[in-house]
């Protein structure tokens, strides 16, 4: 990989990801722990919300990969350019850290449509 650093600029993007979807992670465990201490305890929206949680929390650990994955391939592809090495093994690491990107958008997409089905579910039952 002639440009070892291309790896690199992509982590700043995705630890914006990190924050907002560590944001939405504490937002819902907060709201999880206020319906939980409800009188009137609602078990399918809790379920439901435990279910929204445990996708976050996978779009986190997919994320984090990503950017262990992005880290690791411009060190080694900087390490080896200054040893003027062809060594093709970090184009195999970038891949697989956009892969894991990917996974973690897709699970950040149906986290999204899910949130607002249960918001207008929430909505509904109310009235």
């Amino acid at each position: 990989m002639e440009n070892w650093y291309l790896p690199a600029t992509i982590i700043p993007g995705i630890g914006l990801l990190i924050l907002s979807t560590s944001n939405l992670l504490v937002n819902l465990s907060t709201e999880i722990k206020t319906l939980i201490t409800e009188d009137i305890i609602k078990e399918q929206l809790i379920e439901r919300k435990l279910r929204q949680l445990k996708l976050l929390n996978s779009a986190m650990v997919f994320l984090y990969i990503a950017v262990a994955s992005f880290v690791i391939s411009a060190l080694v592809s900087g390490i080896y350019k200054s040893i003027d090495t062809d060594f093709n093994a970090t184009i195999y690491i970038t891949i697989a850290g956009i892969t894991s990107a990917l996974l973690g958008l897709i699970a950040l997409i149906i986290y999204s449509f899910r949130a607002v089905k249960i918001r207008q579910d929430q909505y509904h039952n109310k009235f």
